[in-house]
């Protein structure tokens, strides 16, 4: 590995947990159970490098409550993900995460449902993140693996890119193997063309056993963040051994 704009690439691939489907399960019932602070506990515990939650603006899941717990406990880093709002764009600032990533979000989505616009609304978007920066935080955007956002993060100043790594991981799930690889190459020629510009880069969203090892591979890659797929294993196989399952995998492409 040789020295690029970023440094030089680290052999270490971090995990962030996203513990927000924990969330899901408890306001199905409302109450307190499951906590969403004791599976961060949980996953600090298995081997997570970071937390990430995301405060939605209809609140489905995680909570402001559970935003103060987390920052007031956590011993690893938080990843505050949310939408570029005024409403929380003010909550980073009250309480300064590690890092705050940008998300897209539609009050009828499921999920977060492909990358940022940051290209058609850089002038906002870089007014929205000065503040945060300032303020310490590390800013991130969730973009899709097309040069031009990619470029827009980077001229906006943002410190890092996650790459949405959902259409190559739902490619391979439903088993059309073709789109899977041409997706795989998309991830591989962004994330070196991100490394370039300077930014940091991470992956995201989609990532099962069956996909993470392809990923992990890639050098300039230094954080993958995964959730729903591991709170899901976590019913059969409980959370600590899913997330040392998916370390390991992690480990392995990386050695």
């Amino acid at each position: 590995m040789s020295d690029t704009p970023t440094g030089k690439l680290s052999g270490k691939l971090r995990l962030g947990i996203n513990i927000d489907h924990v969330a899901t399960v408890r306001n199905a019932r409302g109450g307190s159970y499951p906590d969403p602070l004791r599976a961060a506990k949980l996953a600090e515990d298995a081997g997570a490098d970071g937390i990430t939650a995301h405060l939605r603006e209809d609140r489905r899941h995680i909570s402001d409550t559970d935003i103060d717990g987390l920052v007031e406990h956590l011993s690893v880093p938080l990843n505050f993900e949310m939408a570029a709002t005024a409403e929380m764009q003010a909550i980073a600032l009250r309480h300064k995460p590690h890092a705050v990533c940008i998300v897209p979000e539609k009050r009828e989505e499921l999920t977060t449902e492909g990358g940022l616009e940051v290209a058609r609304d850089e002038n906002r978007l870089a007014h929205f993140i000065a503040p945060i920066r300032d303020a310490g935080c590390r800013v991130s955007l969730f973009v899709a693996t097309d040069m031009r956002q990619i470029e827009a993060a980077s001229r906006i100043g943002a410190n890092i890119v996650e790459l949405h790594a959902g259409p190559y991981c739902d490619a391979f799930s439903e088993g059309h193997f073709d789109v899977a690889d041409a997706e795989l190459v998309k991830l591989r020629e962004m994330s070196t063309y991100a490394h370039g510009l300077g930014l940091e880069v991470h992956a995201g969203h989609g990532i099962t056993y069956d996909t993470v090892k392809q990923i992990a591979e890639f050098p300039e890659v230094l954080e993958l963040n995964i959730g729903h797929f591991l709170i899901g294993e976590a019913i059969f196989m409980g959370l600590q051994p899913a997330i040392r399952k998916m370390r390991g995998l992690m480990d392995e492409a990386r050695a």
